[in-house]
């Protein structure tokens, strides 16, 4: 596998292990058959998300990922995706699974958007709802995510 994929925490709601992140991307993306790629992952906070949405997409308040296609067709993957963890959190608790699970679901979904697939109609939805809960099931298997949770650092 070539690429470069770029990796920034940009909030404080929860300690996360990169390492650990790093590998579970990489697997999906080897999963996919991506071998060639450029990508930017931003775990953010909510009121980050709030101004990128409002300023980039022109929608009011928060969401739980975007993600912007930076490559023409028939072009390596490229782009960036933008988590927010606070939106994780919110929604693990409302589906009832961990908020890891659900930050791996957001960037499977951003990375299922660069690969074409589209949540527009409803067909199309229910096909990238389901390629998501296969991912993300294979990637449970291979990985223990819950120990994507890093303890934070006590300093006294």
């Amino acid at each position: 596998m070539s690429g470069e994929l770029f990796l920034r925490n940009r909030q404080r709601v929860r300690a996360i292990d990169l390492r650990l992140l790093r590998r579970v991307v990489n697997s999906l993306l080897s999963d996919l058959g991506v071998n060639d790629f450029d990508l930017a992952i931003h775990l953010i906070s909510e009121h980050e998300m709030t101004r990128i949405n409002e300023t980039r997409l022109r929608h009011a308040g928060s969401t739980d990922v975007i993600t912007f296609d930076y490559v023409e067709p028939d072009r390596v993957l490229a782009g960036e995706i933008f988590v927010c963890v606070h939106e994780a959190l919110a929604q693990a608790a409302r589906f009832r699974v961990t908020w890891q699970e659900e930050l791996v679901r957001y960037i499977i979904h951003g990375i299922l958007h660069l690969r074409g697939f589209d949540d527009l109609r409803s067909v199309a939805r229910r096909r990238m709802k389901r390629e998501e809960g296969r991912l993300l099931k294979k990637l449970g298997r291979d990985f223990r995510l819950s120990k994507l949770a890093r303890k934070r650092k006590v300093t006294a």
